[in-house]
């Protein structure tokens, strides 16, 4: 199987007047100029937005799948530049909570990509524009479309800018943590056994679900989690059994 074909222009969504001041209002606010706007559009393009086009227009899943490498590269790098006496495991850690959905999210929203992302008429309704999943994605796929834009060197500028503010959070554990995995690694090494998560009820439509997760350490039973997915229902209810655990520990 030949896997070199011919390159295929990926089919971008239209921008008219009105979308290119928007575009436009997105460059200034954070600082970089496309040359291709029409790659800063489709970075925005989220797949519900393609399918309901009638133009047979692409999603923005491909720049995300350039964007995450260019990302997880250039904060490889500037770990391991600025913090030469850190071990590879630490590096690890950091760059997990940096590039991270949460971490993402939050600097889309800081931003504004929740204003600017493009998404089908139901994800519209169902709160599609503060789904974490949705701007953590389309930051990566801005990051991917800037690269091809812009070349490596203003993509990387552009990364730093945003993230070594949340890497400074992150060494002075001021981050968002990452619950299930500190309440994991507590419980392997504390009990020598696994938390156990089980979905209480979820509610709501289809479109707009709430879950209710708890989980079982040891015995005990801490929770529920409430949340708009599991992940989410789970982190709620880890980060209780932690916090439980941690107060514990310092008690005694």
């Amino acid at each position: 199987m030949n896997l070199i074909g011919r390159k295929k222009a990926p089919k971008t969504p239209p921008i008219d007047g009105e979308r290119k001041k928007e575009l436009q209002l997105f460059e200034k606010y954070t600082g970089i100029r496309f040359r291709r706007l029409d790659l800063l559009n489709l970075a925005f393009s989220h797949r519900s937005y393609a399918n309901e086009n009638q133009e047979n227009i692409d999603n923005n899943e491909k720049l995300e799948f350039l964007g995450d490498s260019v990302l997880g590269l250039v904060v490889s790098e500037y770990l391991y530049q600025t913090l030469p006496d850190r071990a590879e495991g630490d590096l690890a850690k950091i760059k997990s909570f940096v590039v991270s959905e949460d971490s993402l999210a939050t600097v889309a929203r800081g931003i504004k990509v929740d204003n600017f992302v493009l998404i089908g008429k139901g994800e519209e309704y169902s709160g599609g524009r503060t789904k974490k999943a949705i701007l953590a994605d389309c930051m990566e796929a801005i990051f991917g479309a800037y690269f091809l834009d812009s070349g490596f060197k203003s993509c990387k500028s552009f990364i730093l800018q945003l993230l070594v503010p949340e890497i400074e959070k992150v060494l002075q554990d001021k981050h968002r943590k990452d619950y299930k995995t500190l309440l994991q690694e507590f419980v392997q090494k504390k009990f020598k056994n696994y938390p156990k998560y089980n979905l209480v009820k979820k509610t709501g439509p289809d479109h707009d679900r709430t879950f209710w997760i708890d989980v079982k350490v040891n015995g005990k039973v801490f929770g529920p989690g409430m949340g708009k997915n599991k992940k989410e229902a789970e982190q709620k209810a880890a980060e209780q059994a932690f916090k439980y655990f941690d107060q514990d520990k310092k008690r005694k």
